[in-house]
């Protein structure tokens, strides 16, 4: 199985951590263990505009190469595949056409799925929210993902066609909070450093009712799960 060539080295874990809460959470649930923020263009490869789901499972990726999850030849861990193997792949699994290698062509929860088991041997669940003002019937879903020792989730839609990630959700009497990752950002990776992406709102919380009302949300669950007890992330809070 095909690696992912160079990672970049400046690439920064945990951008979530520090940042505070919207207020004074009743329950509060977060990825536990490892990750490396992938966004826009850390790799030296301009993808603005159509690099954000890519990006996004690069992200879960790396989560789950520091959890164990798969073991490459010899017992290493395995790599995050770059931007070119992850559209090799979705070919040689025909579930794209020759041309879509090399391509600028988009990708969502769907094909996220099909690549985390292509690269690690992990399923993954698919949520799916008809509308953005049914998110709330999704809460349950993400604190039992977070509360189990789960990873980032995949967020992706139709009119916010946007990709996200997910780390975290909270609830307050006012409402319910999801941790948001966005891949969006462009420049060097490590960039503005983690005190300065949290400033920017590069990772922040962002209300339910600030989604998207007419657009459908599908949610990428990879079925993988490391002991919150273990240490290296939080859980619930």
């Amino acid at each position: 199985m095909e690696g992912a060539g160079a990672v970049p080295r400046s690439l920064l874990p945990d951008i979530h951590q520090g940042l505070p809460f919207p207020g004074s959470p009743t329950r509060a649930a977060l990825v536990s263990g490892s990750y490396l923020y992938y966004h826009y263009g850390c790799d030296g490869v301009d993808d603005r505009g159509w690099g954000c789901g890519y990006r996004t499972l690069q992200t879960l990726c790396s989560w789950l190469a520091a959890a164990g999850a798969g073991v490459g030849p010899g017992g290493s861990p395995r790599p995050v595949p770059s931007l070119p193997a992850i559209q090799r792949a979705l070919v040689e699994m025909g579930d794209k056409p020759p041309a879509f290698a090399g391509s600028r062509d988009w990708i969502g929860t769907v094909e996220a799925t099909l690549c985390v088991d292509h690269f690690f041997g992990v399923p993954c669940k698919i949520v799916h929210s008809p509308r953005g003002s049914g998110l709330g019937q999704q809460v349950g879903a993400l604190y039992a993902h977070f509360q189990e020792g789960g990873g980032p989730v995949m967020l992706g839609g139709d009119a916010d066609s946007s990709s996200k990630g997910l780390l975290g959700v909270c609830s307050m009497p006012a409402g319910h909070h999801l941790l948001v990752l966005d891949p969006h950002y462009y420049r060097g990776a490590g960039g503005l450093g983690r005190e300065g992406m949290q400033a920017a709102g590069w990772v922040h919380w962002q209300g339910l009712a600030s989604f998207d009302p007419a657009s459908f949300y599908n949610l990428c669950l990879p079925q993988f799960w490391r002991d919150p007890s273990e240490g290296g992330g939080a859980g619930e809070n």
